[in-house]
């Protein structure tokens, strides 16, 4: 019993998102392989990282609304003041936001920062360039959540990247959400941006890894100042 609750807590569930991709890079195995034997075996590789990139893993989040959590794992890419996307309605005065860029290896299921009701959500089209770019906030496709908190409204915008070609979005506007609920998902490379009123502090520094659910990236109400960090 304990060897399989090792096996059973080791291996990373799949979403159920993936399980239609999951399911035709296998099928496409099996018939590269019956035309070329290696191609299998090539194909199987390719199957087994689109199960690793819709894995959903169970996240410990802190309960504690003052504390703001990632939305996404990944590599924290911009920490500014920069004025929220107009279809937000957040007004025109710069917003504290925090952006965390996700790669092709990182799990891309999106959970709630913080704990509040759903005020809102914007879907806007575009374009598909690298959403590492400062543009992608403004010219990449994207899909807008405000957010009603303790704090005041926050903005958590979905922004679609050089290979990302669908957002999804599971919550609807006037739902309650929870600090690290899963709200959604974007597949294939993208970002998250997190916009926080005035008394949020970044509590995490540029290039540091994030892990959605877990990782606190801002505060509120703390006289504590701005994350120093050092690399080693």
């Amino acid at each position: 019993m304990s060897l399989f609750n090792t096996v059973r807590n080791t291996i990373v569930p799949v979403h159920k998102e993936g399980y239609p991709f999951v399911a035709a890079f296998f099928v496409a195995s099996l018939i590269l392989g019956w035309i070329f034997k290696p191609l299998f075996w090539i194909g199987m590789i390719f199957t087994l990282w689109c199960a690793y990139f819709f894995r959903d893993p169970e996240r410990v989040t802190p309960q504690d609304d003052d504390l703001v959590i990632s939305p996404a794992d990944g590599r924290v890419s911009a920490i500014q003041m920069v004025t929220p996307p107009a279809e937000l309605d957040l007004g025109s005065e710069p917003m504290l936001r925090i952006s965390v860029f996700m790669n092709v290896f990182n799990c891309h299921v999106n959970r709630a920062p913080m704990r509040g009701r759903i005020v809102s959500i914007n879907y806007r089209s575009g374009s598909f360039v690298n959403a590492e770019l400062d543009k992608a906030s403004e010219d990449n496709e994207r899909n807008g959540l405000v957010i009603e908190t303790r704090h005041g409204q926050i903005g958590v915008v979905q922004i679609a990247g050089l290979v990302a070609r669908r957002i999804l979005c599971w919550v609807n506007p006037n739902e309650p959400v929870d600090a690290g609920e899963r709200f959604g998902l974007i597949r294939f490379g993208s970002r998250l941006d997190v916009f926080l009123p005035a008394g949020a502090a970044p509590r995490v520094s540029l290039g540091q890894t994030a892990i959605a659910g877990e990782t606190v990236i801002a505060e509120f109400a703390s006289a504590k100042g701005p994350v120093i960090s050092r690399r080693s």
